[in-house]
């Protein structure tokens, strides 16, 4: 495989909806998806109202890549190997004995079967998007409620975070404005939606002028996904792509085969028949790569269509669409936009004119690196025999190399970009960093280099000279209102 990626060579563009086209603003739709749980919780099942209120320091608690041990209420950051890093007992960090007396040794009991990205299980629950993250306070908080009363040795209050889940996005929820969600959406969407920059209708259209087939996957219903376009690309939102997928229940539309998950159309919002075949561009609902890709071969005249698919969900969007249908994938990473992302210089190699405007601008990231739990990156083994102590990367970050083409903070990243920009992807045999676009995060280079240039369109010979990488860095679904 080379090592370099151009959209130029793809024939189909696939775009996720939430956090990757639509960008929300985080701090009022975090609370409002903890509100719309705690609610429910507290009113349908007796939980404490203390859950109710949520001061402004709780936030740091959220982090993208924890795992909810569900039985035992511990979260656990965990490196690539399955090795804990940090845990929690409900919101409370537990120390490095504690963590040895639960788990008897560091390696994650579940982290086998979590390695293999079945990633959503009865045992456990991982929490890698922005939508997640609200849940993961409060079940945390849960645990501390839960515990105050009396500790428990296995807990049980999953099954009603499930229940808080279902009332909130069913699939008649928007329409019976049933839940919190959804009505405080509709009320004032602008509040909680961010208008897509005409750069990004730019390049969709520019997109569609070369040749493209463009298509729009989203695991929200169709009467939620209008909402969204609507609001953050306009009315004619729909002459942007080709085809839209809405109600996609993500990731089994990769997985599942075309008799477990055939295509829908829709009569006004509602389901119809299914569908043998995909026959023609629309707009549908459910369905499977398999008929999509029929469709695609149609489309383009080529036995073979080469698909890109941007995305911000790892479980979701990134791995399923790598590995059921093997195509390329562009990780949509906020994090990149932080204090972790290296400060761009210019060089020879990259040349002012070739950049995209996003490198001149340095965005305040949405969650800024959680004091509890670290770099989302990277973490240090500590208690091991050496006195020093050893940096390793996390799983998260593993994955992203693991079955990312390339990773980027968002569009814009790339919009301002020639269609033949040639990027350097993520493969086997290159640098771990090199598919990070504009930049690798800081935390992935050594103290010592951590302002060094690492251009991300490098050329076929271009070789790293003096440049120290730690060595011991190695290598993270949404429901009805999600994707």
């Amino acid at each position: 495989m080379t090592r370099l990626f151009s959209l130029a060579e793809c024939d189909a563009l696939g775009f996720d909806l939430d956090h990757t086209l639509c960008r929300y603003n985080l701090p009022e739709t975090a609370r409002l998806i903890y509100d719309s749980f705690a609610r429910y919780l507290v009113t349908e099942k007796g939980y404490d109202k203390e859950l109710l209120t949520v001061t402004p320091e709780s936030w740091d608690f959220c982090c993208k890549g924890l795992a909810l041990d569900l039985e035992d209420g511990n979260f656990l950051k965990l490196a690539g190997d399955g090795t804990i890093l940090r845990a929690s007992h409900g919101t409370k960090s537990m120390t490095l004995e504690e963590i040895l007396e639960t788990y008897s040794r560091r390696e994650w009991k579940h982290f086998k079967t979590f390695s293999g990205m079945v990633s959503r299980s009865a045992k456990y629950y991982c929490y890698d998007n922005y939508f997640e993250l609200p849940g993961a306070l409060l079940c945390a908080r849960i645990v501390d409620c839960l515990d105050k009363h009396d500790r428990q040795t296995k807990y049980n209050f999953w099954k009603d975070v499930i229940a808080a889940i279902q009332h909130n996005y069913k699939t008649s929820a928007f329409k019976e404005n049933c839940g919190t969600y959804f009505p405080e959406v509709k009320n004032d969407p602008a509040k909680y939606l961010q208008s897509c920059p005409e750069s990004i209708k730019k390049w969709l259209r520019q997109m569609k002028n070369a040749g493209k087939v463009l298509l729009l996957i989203t695991s929200s219903h169709s009467d939620y996904c209008r909402l969204l376009c609507e609001q953050i690309l306009g009315n004619d939102f729909a002459e942007l792509f080709d085809i839209v997928i809405t109600n996609a229940l993500k990731p089994g539309f990769f997985s599942q085969t075309p008799n477990q998950r055939p295509f829908r159309t829709l009569e006004n919002d509602e389901e119809q028949e299914a569908l043998p075949s995909l026959d023609k561009p629309g707009w549908y609902s459910q369905g499977n790569t398999t008929h999509l890709y029929e469709l695609l071969k149609k489309m383009t005249g080529k036995p073979e269509p080469k698909v890109v698919y941007f995305g911000d969900s790892m479980h979701s969007d990134i791995f399923p669409a790598r590995h059921y249908s093997n195509w390329e994938t562009v990780f949509i990473l906020e994090e990149l936009s932080g204090d972790e992302v290296m400060i761009p210089v210019e060089t020879e190699s990259e040349p002012l004119e070739k950049k995209g405007k996003y490198e001149g601008h340095h965005p305040k990231a949405p969650y800024s690196v959680s004091k509890q739990w670290g770099s989302f990156f990277v973490d240090s083994i500590s208690g091991l025999e050496s006195a020093e102590e050893t940096l390793t990367n996390t799983w998260a970050c593993k994955c992203i190399s693991a079955y990312s083409t390339i990773a980027i903070p968002r569009l814009e990243a790339i919009s301002d970009l020639p269609l033949d920009y040639k990027f350097t992807r993520f493969s086997s045999n290159s640098l771990e960093t090199a598919g990070y676009y504009p930049k690798p995060p800081r935390a992935l280079l050594s103290n010592g280099n951590s302002m060094c240039q690492f251009p991300n369109n490098l050329s076929e010979d271009f070789t790293l000279r003096n440049t120290n990488f730690c060595s011991n860095v190695d290598l993270l679904t949404k429901g009805g209102s999600g994707g």
